[in-house]
């Protein structure tokens, strides 16, 4: 497992750095809809084409992110994590995903060899790690949080329709509202650490 420091350290993206694969995305509306109960069984669609691509490859499988969390709205994109022997070994789980409908956008050697596939239907993200990532634990912390805490999940709700109406308005891709609303999950995140003992 990772340090608690590696775990509570909330890393910065190089902005000089080309992290996408096929482009970067042009800016669009960014939707936040009310829960959706199907949004577990679109999970399991999207594991289920997952396991039969990768099989043994596969360490750990989970669904994350605001769809994972009932009763939190969110953009209407499952978000996975898939951890594999070694991310940044593309040739071991890419090639085996695309025959699944899968497209490789984001490869991030400095960010602990994130990758991150995208599929359409249904409407996913899923982000490749190397076994004891900190951000698969903060994601699972994040989530499981976020389902016990209905305080915390309604500052982030808040928080994730404000960002999506400034980034709408502004034409801003969907990274700028990711920016937007982080200083909410940083708190959030903060506050998760200090109650578990980390910070």
């Amino acid at each position: 497992m990772a340090a608690f420091d590696a775990i509570t350290r909330h890393d910065d993206a190089d902005p000089d750095e080309d992290v996408f694969v096929v482009g970067r995305p042009a800016p669009t509306p960014i939707e936040v809809v009310a829960s959706d109960p199907s949004w577990p069984a679109q999970f399991d669609e999207l594991a289920d084409r997952i396991r039969r691509a990768l099989g043994d490859r596969i360490l750990e499988l989970e669904h994350i992110g605001s769809t994972s969390v009932p009763g939190l709205p969110a953009k209407p994109v499952i978000d996975i994590d898939l951890t594999v022997t070694d991310s940044s070994d593309e040739p071991a789980y890419v090639p085996a995903l695309e025959r699944a409908g899968f497209v490789l956008t984001i490869r991030e050697p400095r960010w602990h060899e994130h990758r991150c596939l995208t599929a359409t239907s249904p409407p996913a993200n899923l982000h490749v790690w190397s076994p004891a990532s900190p951000e698969v634990i903060r994601h699972r912390m994040f989530r499981d949080w976020l389902r016990d805490h209905r305080d915390d999940r309604t500052r982030y709700a808040d928080a994730k329709r404000a960002s999506a109406d400034a980034s709408t308005a502004a034409g801003e891709a969907v990274m700028v509202y990711n920016l937007r609303k982080q200083p909410v999950v940083r708190e959030i995140l903060d506050r998760m650490f200090q109650a578990h003992g980390m910070l």
